[in-house]
């Protein structure tokens, strides 16, 4: 079977940047087993699918390891495919997710992306948590993510996580954040157990970044750098229970696969 696939960088202006998601357009589903050893091929953070079903599309996602819940990135370059390389010519695309309906509207020069808000609370985080993550937090709370906070963006650069040792915590995700210096707030996800040691750029963890800032500085608009290697930039909005997450991104190759 030969299948289109697209790679775009999500939330950067310039290939090389941003987070690098695989875009799987499909008639129909293939099986699950198959989908998932695409994404392992791919060996991307993300591989995402879609099938059209009526005026909307039903999307999913898949790590190299397993498939999520929740994925921005991978939205974000979804939305670019149809947008920029099917044709699609309506102002907004709606897809149909695990995490219920997801709205990318078009912007004047970004992809705005209508999401669910995650904020973070209170947890009795696992005794491991800090020494896995390393540095000093300030606080670490949870929702889907382990939340871990900072004081400054310097020591969020700073990180060297024990990868290990993180695989082996009862949260399989981890966010790390803290004011920046040139934008809101910074952050950095790690995912090893999900076969993704550093995640570049997170729409997802920006679910519960958003709500979380957006309290704390007393503020609903917010401008966030994901501080990875590769970096990314979102342009942020609370909106009641929703959170909006804008982003530039980018074409870096099309073709064909065989399965």
């Amino acid at each position: 079977m030969e299948l289109s696939i697209f790679q775009v960088d999500a939330f950067s202006s310039q290939v090389f940047g941003g987070n690098p998601a695989a875009i799987c357009p499909l008639e129909s589903w293939l099986p699950d087993a198959t989908l998932q050893s695409i994404a392992l091929e791919n060996n991307l953070s993300e591989t995402a699918y879609f099938v059209k079903t009526g005026d909307r599309y039903h999307l999913r996602w898949f790590t190299p390891a397993a498939e999520m819940d929740l994925c921005g990135h991978a939205t974000l370059a979804a939305a670019y495919v149809l947008f920029h390389e099917l044709g699609y010519q309506s102002e907004a695309i709606s897809f149909y997710t695990k995490s219920g309906e997801l709205v990318v509207k078009r912007g004047a020069d970004l992809l705005v992306m209508d999401f669910p808000s995650r904020p973070p609370g209170p947890i009795n985080a696992d005794p491991g948590v800090s020494a896995a993550m390393g540095g000093n937090p300030t606080e670490i709370l949870a929702s889907r993510d382990y939340f871990v906070v900072y004081q400054t963006e310097e020591e969020v650069l700073a990180l060297q996580p024990d990868m290990t040792a993180l695989s082996r915590l009862d949260k399989p995700t981890f966010i790390a954040t803290a004011p920046g210096k040139t934008c809101d707030f910074v952050s950095r996800f790690f995912a090893p157990k999900l076969g993704v040691p550093e995640d570049p750029v997170t729409g997802s963890a920006h679910c519960t970044l958003i709500p979380y800032w957006a309290a704390r500085l007393g503020k609903d608009t917010l401008h966030a750098w994901q501080v990875s290697p590769r970096r990314g930039e979102l342009f942020c909005k609370l909106a009641g229970d929703r959170v909006e997450m804008a982003g530039h991104a980018v074409l870096y190759l099309k073709g064909q696969i065989w399965v």
